[in-house]
C-alpha cells in the first residue's frame, strides 16, 4: 500500500467519524445503520448493541426525539490503517446535550458538555464501501447534574 492509498483510507474513515455525528445532530439518527456494517456493534457503558436491527430501532427513536437537541464535538481522530480492509480509529469526543420544546428554534441554554470521552472505532472495507464494524464511547467526564 502507497502513501495515498493510507490518506484514502484514513479520509474515508474520518469522514464516517464526522457523519455519524452530523446525522445524529441534524435529526437523521434513523440513517446512522447505514454507517455500519450488518452485523456493526455499537458500545457503551451499560449499552450494547448488535446489528442493524438493534442500531435501527435506537437511532429511530432519537430520531423521534424532537425534543432533545445535541452536538457531538470530535476532534484529535487518530486512524491506525492496518491493512487495504481494515482500519482503527479513536476520536476525542465532547457530547453537549440538552432537552428543549419540541422543535424549538434558536440556542437553548446549558453549562457545559454532557459528557467527554472517546469514539474507538474498528473499520472494515465492504462491498458498500468503508463501514464501522464497531464503535465503542468509553467516557472520561460525565456532569454532575446530567
Amino acid at each position: 500500500m502507497d502513501d495515498n492509498q493510507r490518506m484514502m483510507i484514513e479520509h474515508e474513515c474520518e469522514r464516517l467519524v464526522m457523519r455519524y455525528c452530523h446525522l445524529i445532530d441534524g435529526g437523521e439518527a434513523g440513517r446512522v445503520p447505514e454507517l455500519f456494517t450488518d452485523d456493526g456493534v455499537w458500545a457503551s457503558p451499560g449499552t450494547r448493541m448488535v446489528g442493524r436491527d438493534e442500531l435501527s430501532a435506537v437511532m429511530n427513536h432519537r430520531q423521534a426525539r424532537r425534543d432533545l437537541r445535541s452536538r457531538h464535538v470530535c476532534s484529535t481522530f487518530v486512524c491506525d490503517v492496518i491493512d487495504e480492509d481494515r482500519a482503527t480509529g479513536v476520536v476525542y469526543l465532547s457530547l453537549y446535550r440538552r432537552e428543549s420544546v419540541p422543535d424549538h428554534e434558536g440556542p437553548v441554554g446549558m453549562s457545559g458538555p454532557t459528557m467527554v470521552g472517546e469514539y474507538r472505532d474498528e473499520f472494515v472495507r465492504t462491498e458498500r464501501g468503508w463501514r464501522i464494524a464497531s464503535r465503542e464511547a468509553i467516557l472520561a467526564f460525565t456532569r454532575d447534574d446530567a
